[in-house]
């Protein structure tokens, strides 16, 4: 039996992983979003998909 992996608690875990492949043109709005807002790529990800809930 193995021992479980321990690492910082969390409030928040997120046991998701997603990744995806975009385009040239995909990757530099990505980057121009990170740089302007000085975010990170999983921030700004995640700021989209935030973005969708509120669609109706």
């Amino acid at each position: 039996m193995s021992a479980k992996k321990m690492g910082r608690p969390t409030e928040d875990p997120k046991p998701h992983r997603v990744q995806t492949r975009v385009n040239d043109e995909d990757f530099a709005i990505l980057q121009d979003y990170c740089r302007r807002k000085e975010k990170t790529q999983t921030e700004a990800v995640r700021d989209g998909v935030h973005a969708l809930k509120d669609i109706k």
